[in-house]
């Protein structure tokens, strides 16, 4: 819960935000978001300690499954709202 409430937990919805981002922008297939998360999610760790091993290479990796957790919750997100409207369109015609 500590986790939930810090300040690296930004760095997971920023990475989710981005991955959202580029897969609406790019129309890439849904299976390629999670190589494109390791990508980006290893290259910001390197960025933010400065040096590359095993301990950057797992905390990417972290940060990969977070912002892929981050985007599937934004995109079911929508679609749920999405669907409700078109069910309360309906319901009031």
């Amino acid at each position: 819960m500590d986790q939930l409430l810090s300040l690296h937990f930004g760095a997971y919805v920023a990475l989710g935000f981005v991955l959202y981002a580029i897969r609406q922008a790019t129309h890439i297939k849904n299976r390629y978001i999670p190589i494109v998360a390791i990508v980006l999610g290893v290259g910001y760790s390197w960025f933010e300690s400065g040096a590359f091993n095993s301990t950057v290479l797992l905390t990417g990796i972290k940060y990969a499954l977070y912002g892929v957790g981050t985007v599937a919750t934004i995109k079911y997100a929508l679609e749920k709202v999405e669907t409700d409207l078109k069910d309360d369109k309906r319901n009031h015609k």
